[in-house]
């Protein structure tokens, strides 16, 4: 991914918030005659330490095994998973100067590194209950899958589990910081009366409008 030095951000903090934040990943890799693309949950390896850096650590996911993907996956191949954070269209109208573009504002992160399938039932298990309580911890009731692990093992043999080894890591937070401090304000006015994305984005303006080491508001 190109990411222009204006939208850089400085260290893994970031990356990792965006990768906790938004699970649902795409993960591609080379195919024949196109490169495969599925959408599925990843999250970091639960025994990673929270100042580890990215690179070097381990990235957990699962796919259906029916997937022709899963079937085209071998040891060691080459691999990107796309985390995108929130997004959204920004119209000129709220710049209040001319000329001007419209633009998206937007936050991504890409992590590269090798595959490596997992063939063991316990291991896949593991991974299955990790990616569980990770989204019921974030963004369900902490739903306890106890009682349903006799069902999971029923459906085990549909279930194709990975570890990414993770080698590089590119972030890209565009939010509005080629705009000046006037502009950027009401970029972050007509997000925070917004909907879906919008607040969220406004948050992140607010953090990093000025630069590529902004600090997140209490």
């Amino acid at each position: 991914m190109f990411v222009p030095k204006i939208y850089r951000v400085d260290g893994d903090e970031w990356p990792r918030r965006i990768i906790r934040e938004h699970a649902l990943a795409t993960l591609t890799t080379n195919g024949e005659p196109f490169p495969y693309a599925t959408h599925l949950p990843a999250l970091l390896a639960p025994d990673t330490p929270p100042d580890a850096p990215l690179a070097g650590s381990e990235v957990w996911g699962h796919m259906n095994r029916a997937n022709p993907h899963w079937r085209a996956l071998a040891d060691g191949s080459p691999a990107l998973l796309v985390f995108q954070g929130p997004g959204a269209y920004v119209t000129p109208a709220v710049y209040g100067v001319d000329p001007a573009a419209p633009t998206w504002d937007f936050v991504s992160v890409h992590v590269r590194g090798r595959l490596r399938p997992v063939r063991d039932r316990e291991e896949t298990l593991r991974i299955i209950l990790a990616t569980v309580r990770h989204l019921e911890g974030s963004l369900g009731d902490a739903w306890d899958p106890t009682s349903s692990l006799d069902y999971f093992r029923q459906i085990l043999p549909g279930v194709g589990a990975f570890r990414l080894e993770v080698e590089e890591v590119d972030a890209m937070f565009k939010l509005s910081q080629e705009k000046d401090a006037e502009v950027r304000e009401r970029v972050v006015d007509r997000f925070e009366n917004g909907h879906g994305d919008h607040p969220r984005l406004a948050q992140l303006i607010r953090c990093h409008g000025d630069g590529p080491s902004g600090k997140e508001e209490a």
